[in-house]
């Protein structure tokens, strides 16, 4: 039987419109199974000059320690790598600056979060972006070799910019007989960057200590809690909420991690044994059993109100802003080496998200702290 040359192209484009609203159904068989085909992970570069090096640190919070466990033996072998910038998991003077102008979202975020930087501000006349604007000046013409009464200034300048990490990086590059008040500093910012020197925490205790070691002007505070959101003010949902994720966490996983942190840091005060805590911290399959005790636990927990994939939402949005305030800062350095020092549960999305930039290559940090 012949068939109508117009007829068959007709039928030909009414099965092609068919089979192309089929592929935009959602559900369909060929868009749950698509993959893309462009791996920026397989385009590494750049052609020509250094790539960025990257050493994710995965820390626990020393805060949580009754006294700071002995560091030396982790600055000496971070020190050895010659990191030339430095991460923490700090917020920004900037995005707090940010976040206190919408109380109603982020009240809380700030009170936890965000340190107060009307002192210095009131000492140097300069809110929050114009210190920014003004340590960024300053250190565009940094000189070789500047004054006591020049670091005292920017200290303030970066307690002003709400850099108090930075703040404490340009105080310890001072000599004891310079940890003193004037240039800015007024007797009140003087006792609050003498209490941050032995404030327990990794970004005063190891990132301070050695940016100040290597010679290094400044920390880069790269956290990032835009996306949180207050807690409900229903109660009975936040109860249910919080049973969810408990119940969640309450899992294999979360005991054998629970039990190998324990017994890690009953040992930080023995020779080697803050060394093994960080190896363990950083080995291998450290991020695969945060995930199975945590986040992988929370996206299937059941309740019908889908607090784990909320929770899990919030996280992994928190963890690529945190690692697109990395990349900003690598894109203003080309060629650099950062050490990246951030909570533990961390890490495995850190180097997940920063090998898919073209310019990051990673570091693998058991190697350093062998």
């Amino acid at each position: 039987m012949m068939i109508h040359e117009r007829s068959f192209l007709h039928t030909l484009r009414r099965l092609a419109h068919a089979i192309g609203f089929l592929l935009l159904v959602p559900g369909a068989a060929v868009a749950q199974d698509y993959t893309p085909s462009f791996r920026p992970e397989t385009l590494k570069g750049p052609p020509v000059g250094a790539p960025n090096e990257v050493l994710v640190l995965g820390t626990p919070h020393l805060s949580e320690f009754t006294e700071a466990p002995p560091l030396a033996p982790l600055l000496d072998r971070l020190a050895a790598w010659r990191p030339a910038v430095i991460a923490t998991e700090n917020l920004s003077g900037l995005q707090c600056d940010n976040l206190r102008r919408y109380p109603s979202r982020y009240a809380e975020t700030v009170k936890t979060y965000c340190g107060d930087p009307g002192p210095a501000g009131r000492a140097t006349g300069l809110d929050v972006p114009a210190a920014n604007a003004e340590a960024e000046r300053l250190l565009a013409a940094w000189p070789v070799a500047p004054s006591a009464a020049q670091r005292r200034h920017l200290a303030a300048v970066f307690l002003a910019a709400g850099e108090p990490g930075s703040a404490l990086v340009q105080w310890l590059r001072l000599a004891p007989a310079e940890h003193r008040a004037g240039d800015s500093l007024d007797d009140e910012l003087v006792a609050l960057l003498t209490k941050a020197m032995v404030r327990r925490n990794e970004t005063n205790l190891v990132a301070a200590v050695l940016a100040a070691r290597l010679g290094l002007e400044r920390l880069w505070s790269v956290d990032d809690h835009s996306a949180d959101t207050p807690d409900s003010e229903d109660a009975a949902e936040l109860k249910a909420a919080n049973d969810a994720i408990m119940h969640a966490w309450d899992n294999p996983a979360s005991h054998q991690r629970e039990a190998e942190g324990t017994a890690l840091s009953k040992n930080v005060a023995q020779p080697d044994g803050l060394l093994q805590l960080y190896r363990a911290y950083n080995a291998p399959g450290a991020a695969a059993l945060a995930y199975k005790s945590d986040f992988g636990a929370a996206l299937v927990e059941p309740s019908p109100q889908h607090f784990g994939r909320q929770y899990v939402g919030y996280w992994e949005t928190r963890n690529l802003r945190m690692v697109s305030n990395i990349r900003d800062v690598l894109a203003r350095h080309p060629g650099t080496r950062l050490l990246a020092i951030v909570g533990a549960s961390h890490k495995g999305y850190y180097e997940a998200y920063l090998n898919q930039m073209h310019d990051v290559r990673l570091v693998d940090a058991l190697a350093v702290l062998r």
